[in-house]
């Protein structure tokens, strides 16, 4: 939590659990196997790095600077919500160095693809595109095909499919989500980018979580991370052979 907002929140940790992308930093991060790992350690119930500028409320509750999450419980007090001056200062401090970085790293000449790489709930929330759907395991998107070539992404979907020994349903491909505002901000600018959604089923169910005292079986984490460097190997590796990257 940013400092600015320690007085203004009301939101519980249960909730602010629930609309963060948990335990991705300990799943995605494989350190110096690529070229470059960004992180950003603010929840994104106080600023969220895959929105937009001009997306806040009342129009966007659920943007920049949220009023609420996704699943629509309040963050702030009563009358307690960032107001206009504060929310720049929140950006220019936290949003615009983040997305200085990215943009920095995207014109690195050895990077030849962005992941930007996220976690969706379980069962979607009513503001989500797919409410009342199942969701995959795997979601990658490419903004149906302007944000990566396809047969990069297809590559990467049989990635998944072949390492995490998921079946092809398991696995879609701009469905429910297409890619952010990160997707779509440095897609083939000049690198192409995808964005993965893990379904947190994978490791939030009970044998592995203890929801009540929200705390997780670090070998599950470790086996995903494994499996997620596995998967990146290997889909270079066919790239190469392929000539994709």
């Amino acid at each position: 939590m940013p400092p600015e907002l320690k007085d203004r929140v009301s939101i519980t940790p249960h909730d602010l659990f629930d609309d963060s992308d948990a335990f991705t930093q300990e799943i995605y991060d494989v350190g110096n196997n690529v070229i470059k790992v960004i992180k950003f350690d603010i929840a994104r119930a106080f600023i969220d790095v895959s929105r937009a500028p001009h997306q806040m409320p009342p129009e966007f509750p659920d943007g920049l600077v949220k009023s609420s999450t996704c699943l629509l419980m309040p963050i702030y007090a009563e009358n307690r919500h960032p107001d206009e001056s504060l929310r720049k200062q929140l950006i220019d401090k936290y949003y615009e160095p983040y997305h200085k970085e990215l943009e920095i790293w995207s014109h690195y000449e050895k990077i030849k693809l962005g992941l930007d790489c996220h976690s969706m709930l379980p069962v979607p929330p009513d503001i989500s595109p797919d409410r009342g759907q199942k969701r995959p395991l795997i979601n990658l998107g490419n903004l149906d095909g302007t944000a990566c070539p396809e047969k990069i992404v297809q590559l990467l979907a049989h990635s998944f499919r072949t390492v995490f020994k998921l079946e092809k349903n398991d696995v879609t491909l701009n469905r429910p989500f297409k890619g952010g505002y990160i997707t779509l901000k440095y897609a083939n600018n000049p690198v192409p980018w995808i964005q993965i959604e893990m379904n947190r089923a994978l490791y939030l169910e009970s044998q592995y979580f203890n929801r009540q005292k929200l705390e997780i079986d670090s070998k599950r984490l470790i086996e995903l991370n494994h499996k997620f460097l596995k998967l990146l190997l290997r889909f270079y590796s066919e790239s190469q052979k392929f000539g994709l990257l």
